[in-house]
């Protein structure tokens, strides 16, 4: 006899996804984040700044990044670059979030970009497409 519960649980552990949320607001960023784990069946991590997610991706390949553009250390479009120069990086995809975002540079690298201020169902429906 089949367990369809179990076989379930295993498929939804199959489909959990890690964000990482790169915001230097950490307010902006914990609500972000706890917006993800109650909307979403995705886990979310939170780094407040450039530095900080990049030491992140050392132990971690992440199924979609969620950068500021306005960071302390350096634009998001920056550690775009630095993340992707990460092997196995070069695939996840990215959305870039701010009040005023460079688009030519975004659509260079393929970039989502999601202005602030935003509803966060537009943003979990980015975030979804995206993942699919």
């Amino acid at each position: 006899m089949s367990n369809d519960s179990n076989s379930s649980t295993i498929q939804d552990q199959i489909n959990v996804k890690t964000i990482l949320v790169v915001e230097d607001d950490e307010a902006i960023g914990e609500f972000i984040v706890e917006a993800l784990k109650e909307e979403t069946e995705h886990q979310a991590l939170l780094a407040i700044d450039g530095a900080s997610a990049l030491e992140v991706a050392k132990n971690l390949k992440p199924n979609l990044l969620l950068l500021d553009y306005r960071l302390s250390d350096m634009n998001g479009i920056e550690l775009y670059d630095r993340l992707h120069m990460i092997e196995g990086f070069g695939e996840i995809p990215t959305i870039i979030m701010s009040a005023s975002l460079p688009k030519y540079k975004l659509e260079q690298r393929k970039v989502t970009r999601i202005e602030k201020p935003f509803e966060l169902g537009d943003l979990l429906r980015t975030i979804e497409e995206l993942l699919v």
